[in-house]
């Protein structure tokens, strides 16, 4: 692994909407929680939870996510109990020292207000776990590539609700980014920080 500098976890939404039994349950999420335990229990002070947060209606968002919300009216706010855009329990209970970042887009680099913080802090590597390995951590992942960081994916500590993308979306993230990103497992990079 090497030095690994200043270093963040960048957990993205382990949230009670998709661990719970509602229409973007992802199965898998149980599989991984344990391996995000560890790395955010063991750093709380350097973990960020990020939240995926649906607008109240879907006339509240911009273009296409309009059209997104429309398709999945039970998911705004209107209808979501509050909750749910919680984190899984097991993980809500380290903030603080963890922190929330709420997004409303895939990504959560957006509006620069991440990028901000963690420049403050002189962050030069984030190690990304959580969900859905191609939808949400995809954007994340690909948007502290494009912003310079040194980017290290726990493979066993993130997961999707589809088998097939999950697996090419490791792939592609190992096959062409190989110089700005570096696959591992929770254990081998919890042991490489001493």
């Amino acid at each position: 692994m090497g030095e690994i500098g200043e270093w963040r976890h960048l957990c993205v939404d382990m949230q009670r909407m998709f661990a719970e039994d509602t229409p973007w349950h992802v199965p898998w999420m149980a599989r991984v929680s344990p391996q995000i335990e560890e790395v955010a229990g063991r750093h709380p002070s350097r973990t960020i939870f990020t939240r995926f947060m649906p607008p109240q209606h879907a006339d509240a968002m911009p273009g296409k996510w309009r059209d997104y919300y429309r398709k999945w009216w039970m998911m705004t706010g209107e209808h979501l109990p509050h909750g749910l855009v919680d984190l899984a329990s097991s993980l809500a209970s380290l903030v603080p020292p963890a922190r929330y970042f709420d997004k409303r887009t895939y990504s959560p680099w957006i509006d620069g207000r991440l990028h901000t913080i963690l420049q403050s802090e002189r962050v030069d590597t984030l190690v990304i776990t959580g969900g859905e390995t191609d939808v949400c951590v995809l954007a994340t992942t690909l948007g502290a590539i494009d912003l310079g960081y040194r980017v290290i994916v726990l493979k066993d500590a993130v997961c999707s609700s589809a088998d097939d993308t999950y697996d090419a979306s490791l792939e592609l993230l190992h096959d062409r980014f190989s110089v700005q990103l570096e696959l591992m497992e929770a254990e081998e990079f919890l042991s490489g920080l001493g």
